[in-house]
């Protein structure tokens, strides 16, 4: 039904809610809070389709009925108020850490529920807030039994599930996670609609801000990845365009890694060409570009080549061949005289103590030898010619003369032969000094005549090798150019290709117009009811994303008219649920909108147009919860639309009705 028509103005907003439809498909219908199971409830506030208003008012602005106060209204509990309504719809954290310590010690087996309308079914769902893991989700189920009771836990999957049947349809998740089509997308519509405050209702696809610590899978999304979602839950997008952007993506991928690429390429290009050019004793003045500089090089290359296979042979194979065989020969020959050295000198010693042993013994042969020229008894000690000449009764044995006189021969012998023995080693030993030492000599001839025969060998061959290495490199070069005209190709292509292809995403989003145009005659008419009427809203989709637009004289981008345009967006968003045209419920959750720059008449305004828009299709199709500390328009800061109200002091008149 249109609201407020201006016949001679631009068009009034109008809402057509589904025909036969008695009510939010989703809406909070209560949240209590529990100190422990079965115990005295804390808090147990009811909501109502429409618009619910929980109001902490500062100390000047106080309800006309009641006496001014001090007490400003910060710290009262209205933004943990909407994370526990988070909580409850399946968000996994209700606070940051620091916080939820506090609240658990202070609520160690405490419990957050509440009944969430779903499609005319009531869900009861439970959630801890202290040590206890008990997580409840039970369709038709009484909220104040479960809460009482010890049933076993079921999780909030009943109640995800639900929804993402029930009201986001299972086709959605698949536009807006691609191949990760298995995840769920509530988490993602929930962050939208129930925006952080730390945001500061700065941007449209501002959600989850880093600042409030929440587990959202909303943080880890990029910009694109959340109009993408956005787009999905305002049916703006198709699956053919979702698979087309994939398309697109991939190929800007390939076109920055082949960029990366040729950039890498080109320097190794370059630097080859560069040294080349130097070791060819060319300059860079002389070369000409790209494939006639690698023939410019290759010729020269082959012209070294060709110049080292002609060098002068210095000694032939063969004769590098005897060289060494004959210096082995000369090294063989030093090694045996060096080991017959060696012999004779440990020989000499041996000699020289034998002959001196020898000498030693001939003194004693030469004293027997004279007894037994005149022998005497051994028995008696009297000469033998005097016991010949006198007679001997005692002994008749004389010395073996004969014998003596041999031993005497034979050592004398001996003696005469050790010392011609060590004669002739002596003389052995000078000459093989002599002749080792002239070896020698033509051994270090004959190595240096291998080592020069060698070296010159070697540095033919070297020359051959570096002007071989000069012509695998110019081949190295050509090889690398070639691939960078290919990869250059490819770029080019690619390039052609994505301009194709987003021309296409072009069309895709043309296509998608009329789904702007129908936010646009929602985001207008708001944006007036709010401002003024000389001021103009659109809301448009172009290649730098979702565009809602305030012209006052001009585009505005102050950061009043900022938060101006994401209420007034989400407001439009919600009328076009209301009438089926979304994936996404008529809800929203808004803490404490008017901190962010919004001024005063026009947080007023919003309040009545939320109101009127309770009045399109008589029951409320939607349901809209604002927290404020700035008093709301008198008429409204009465039930049913304030359904709650907190002072930051002192703490009983906060959310847990206490310090934490």
């Amino acid at each position: 039904m249109p609201l407020q028509p201006d016949l001679l103005g631009p068009p009034s907003l109008t809402v057509q809610p589904i025909v036969g439809q008695s009510g939010p498909r989703l809406w909070v219908k209560r949240l209590a809070i529990w100190e422990e199971p079965g115990g005295e409830k804390v808090r147990d506030i009811s909501f109502r389709p429409g618009l619910n208003i929980i109001w902490s008012p500062d100390g000047g602005d106080a309800l006309s009925s009641e006496s001014p106060t001090d007490a400003i209204g910060h710290g009262s509990g209205k933004t943990l108020f909407c994370r526990l309504l988070r909580y409850c719809l399946g968000e996994d954290r209700y606070a940051a850490d620091d916080q939820r310590e506090r609240v658990g010690v202070a609520f160690l087996n405490g419990i957050v529920g509440a009944e969430v309308m779903l499609d005319g079914v009531c869900w009861a769902i439970l959630r801890p807030l202290g040590v206890r893991r008990r997580h409840m989700a039970v369709a038709g189920g009484n909220l104040d039994e479960i809460a009482a009771g010890e049933g076993t836990s079921t999780g909030l999957e009943p109640f995800l599930d639900a929804v993402e049947s029930t009201i986001l349809t299972t086709g959605l998740a698949a536009l807006i996670f691609g191949q990760r089509s298995d995840r769920r997308s509530w988490p993602i519509a929930l962050a939208w609609l129930t925006r952080d405050q730390e945001c500061r209702f700065n941007d449209v696809l501002e959600w989850r801000s880093t600042a409030s610590d929440s587990d959202s899978p909303a943080r880890g999304m990029t910009q694109t990845e959340k109009l993408d979602a956005l787009r999905a839950f305002i049916v703006a997008i198709t699956p053919e365009e979702h698979a087309k952007r994939a398309e697109v993506a991939n190929l800007d991928d390939q076109r920055r890694a082949l960029e990366q690429e040729i950039g890498h390429r080109r320097w190794e290009i370059d630097r080859t060409q560069s040294r080349l050019a130097g070791a060819l004793g060319a300059s860079a003045e002389t070369l000409a570009d790209g494939p006639l500089a690698v023939e410019q090089m290759r010729k020269a290359a082959q012209d070294r080549l060709a110049s080292a296979a002609k060098l002068p042979a210095g000694q032939p194979r063969s004769d590098i061949d005897a060289a060494g065989r004959e210096h082995e020969g000369a090294r063989a020959e030093w090694t045996r005289l060096e080991a017959e050295r060696i012999r004779i000198e440990a020989t000499i010693p041996e000699s020289e103590k034998m002959a001196s042993q020898l000498q030693g013994e001939l003194p004693g042969i030469s004293f027997s030898k004279s007894e037994a020229e005149s022998p005497i008894c051994p028995i008696c000690d009297v000469p033998i010619d005097r016991a010949l000449a006198e007679g001997c009764g005692v002994s008749h044995k004389l010395p073996d003369l004969e014998a003596c006189r041999q031993r005497l021969a034979l050592r004398k012998k001996n003696i005469e032969d050790e010392i011609n023995r060590l004669a002739g080693l002596r003389s052995a030993r000078t000459q093989t000094h002599q002749q080792l030492a002239l070896a020698k000599q033509g051994l270090d001839q004959l190595a240096e005549s291998l080592a020069a025969i060698e070296k010159a060998r070697d540095a033919r061959e070297g020359a051959w090798y570096a002007a071989r290495r000069l012509v695998d490199d110019v081949e190295r070069l050509s090889e690398l150019i070639g691939t960078q005209e290919t990869a250059r190709k490819s770029a080019r292509e690619i390039v052609s290709r994505l301009e194709t292809e987003r021309a296409v995403l072009g069309a895709f989003r043309d296509k998608q117009a009329r789904v702007f145009g129908r936010l646009t005659e929602k985001f207008d008419p708001i944006v007036r009811r709010l401002v003024g009427s000389d001021v103009k809203g659109r809301v448009t989709l172009s290649g730098n994303g979702l565009e809602p637009n305030v012209n006052m004289g001009g585009d505005r981008t102050t950061a009043a008219i900022d938060s101006l345009k994401v209420l007034a967006f989400d407001l439009a968003v919600l009328c076009l649920s209301i009438e089926g045209a979304t994936r996404v419920p008529a809800f929203l959750i808004h803490d404490s909108p008017r901190e962010a720059d919004l001024g005063l008449s026009i947080y007023h305004r919003l309040f009545r147009l939320v109101t009127e828009i309770e009045g399109a299709g008589g029951l409320p199709q939607f349901q809209y919860i604002v927290t404020t500390t700035t008093r709301p328009p008198g008429n409204l800061a009465v039930e049913p639309w304030l359904r709650l109200t907190l002072r930051g002091s002192p703490s009983t008149e906060r959310l847990l009705r206490r310090d934490l």
